[in-house]
């Protein structure tokens, strides 16, 4: 991709504090051995909760591709010759409308990586309205906001007091003073910087969102380090509760030998599309970027992986990128029991399957979560990057934006074929009067549930439960009558013990 990555090492600066779970302290009781479910949606993206299963299996569900994919295509001659969601999509519900902030690289018009801005009533359907607040060279109009700066982290606060830092950016800016830099702006047009010198440490990448239940911001930056016997690109955590002061960029996400294991499998996936041969002493698997999603009982992740099979011909290295799914609850540890695609990787011939990347962010809408990304048909070493002329720039090789989506929360799913199998929760304390799961039953399939004390024995005065079908938040019912619903335990530990049968089981939660 377009940014020069570094390959010198960087002395990491690591902190011993920790980030505490998604509760605060009085939520917790003081006491970080009970888990307070309260009343959050629970998945089972992790096995952090299960106390015991038998004869079911954890399932990673791909993301579906968008039909009209890709929905953005450089198409304008301000954009240059490829674009890349290096930047943000969210939805205005003020506004009832998309907003994207999007990459081009350089180009007549603009010396350096600028960004850009579309907007869109559908998500699908995208205009490029010429509204941009930099100056072009020939001084036609345009829609690109910013100039020298890329990995435009967007966010929206509608809490900000001040109407001129309503939008907040964490970006990286180019040149002069390169590194990792703060934004604010009234209009998401308009751009301001407000900190002179970078606000954490970072090689180049870095992306970053609001979380608006730890109510804190949140940055991923590159730290580049030693790491496996190779210079590796890997990614830290900086958060700031006012978007002035931050922690240091402490390590999260490094490659472990799972990763390096798992390199010649993506290499030779995406061999046909490759420059150079492999040198065995050089391959390995990278972090590139992370994309996410802020879960009300934990954090989604989206690591960019990058798999190298040699150096370049032309600087940097080769190889194709993918987009994987992680996991934490306290932004430290990060479980990443799936290692492979969340996003399906494009087929032979097809626009993204060399490179996948997304955005900052993914979102909610309606009873979805949308995870717009960039698609290229060419690897991250291709000449077509480092060579202008005669290596099919826009002809043969393309990169474009597209979109994937779920059905709300259906990441993981704890699966049960014809035969039966059983899950158990640890013991956690909740609130809400009644139960909801997000499942799937299939053909004389079903899901019943008794409730347990702390010591694994069922509590003989709370019926049995089931529930039947296809939703996204079902309620569940009570197979005798039971007016109290769980109003009653809710000062108890309790477990859940489902009994599944031909079945997914996405996630459950306590609501009134």
């Amino acid at each position: 991709m377009p940014i020069n990555d570094l390959t010198c090492a960087v002395v990491l600066l690591i902190t011993s504090v920790l980030q505490t779970e998604l509760l605060s302290a009085e939520e917790m009781q003081i006491n970080n051995s009970i888990y307070n479910a309260g009343n959050r949606v629970q998945l089972f993206v992790d096995q952090d909760l299960v106390s015991s299963s038998k004869n079911v299996s954890f399932n990673l569900h791909e993301g579906l591709k968008h039909p009209d994919n890709p929905l953005l295509k450089a198409e304008e001659p301000f954009e240059g010759w490829k674009l890349q969601i290096y930047g943000t999509v969210l939805f205005d519900k003020e506004e009832d409308i998309f907003k994207m902030w999007y990459f081009s690289d350089a180009t007549d018009e603009f010396p350096h990586f600028s960004t850009h801005y579309a907007t869109s009533t559908d998500g699908i359907h995208w205009k490029k309205p010429l509204v941009g607040t930099v100056k072009s060279k020939s001084g036609a109009k345009h829609n690109a906001v910013l100039n020298g700066y890329l990995l435009a982290s967007v966010m929206k606060d509608n809490q900000e007091s001040n109407p001129a830092k309503r939008y907040k950016m964490i970006c990286w800016r180019q040149k002069p003073a390169h590194g990792a830099h703060l934004m604010v702006s009234p209009d998401g047009l308009n751009w301001t910087q407000v900190n002179e010198k970078p606000f954490c440490r970072s090689s180049d990448v870095i992306t970053g969102h609001y979380d608006p239940y730890r109510k804190e911001y949140i940055a991923f930056p590159k730290l580049v380090t030693n790491n496996r016997g190779h210079i590796r690109r890997c990614f830290g955590l900086s958060t700031s509760k006012n978007f002035s002061d931050w922690t240091p960029s402490r390590p999260i996400f490094k490659a472990d030998a799972r990763d390096d294991y798992g390199s010649m499998g993506r290499i030779e996936s995406a061999r046909h599309l490759l420059d150079v041969e492999d040198d065995q002493k050089l391959v390995r698997t990278e972090f590139y970027g992370i994309s996410a999603y802020p879960h009300e009982s934990c954090t989604i992740a989206f690591p960019w992986i990058f798999t190298i099979n040699n150096n370049a011909r032309y600087g940097n290295h080769e190889g194709p990128m993918e987009v994987q799914f992680a996991s934490s609850r306290d932004l430290t540890r990060w479980d990443r029991s799936f290692r492979k695609p969340i996003i399906p990787r494009g087929k032979k011939g097809e626009w993204d399957e060399g490179i996948q990347i997304g955005a900052s962010t993914a979102f909610e809408y309606g009873d979805e979560i949308r995870l717009y990304y960039s698609g290229a048909n060419y690897t991250h070493g291709t000449p077509c990057l480092y060579r202008e002329k005669n290596t099919g720039r826009k002809t043969k090789y393309t990169c474009n934006i597209g979109l994937v989506s779920w059905k709300k929360d259906r990441f993981v799913s704890v699966d049960a074929n014809e035969n039966g199998g059983v899950l158990t929760t640890v013991p956690i304390k909740f609130s809400g009067k009644h139960l909801y799961l997000n499942a799937k039953t299939f053909k004389q399939g079903s899901i019943y549930m008794d409730v347990l004390d702390a010591s694994g024995n069922r509590i003989s005065d709370v019926p049995r439960m089931s529930f039947t079908g296809d939703e996204i938040r079902g309620k569940v019912q009570f197979t005798s009558g039971n007016s109290e619903g769980f109003s009653s335990l809710q000062d108890k530990l309790i477990s859940l013990k489902f009994h599944l049968k031909n079945c997914e089981l996405y996630s459950y939660g306590f609501h009134d």
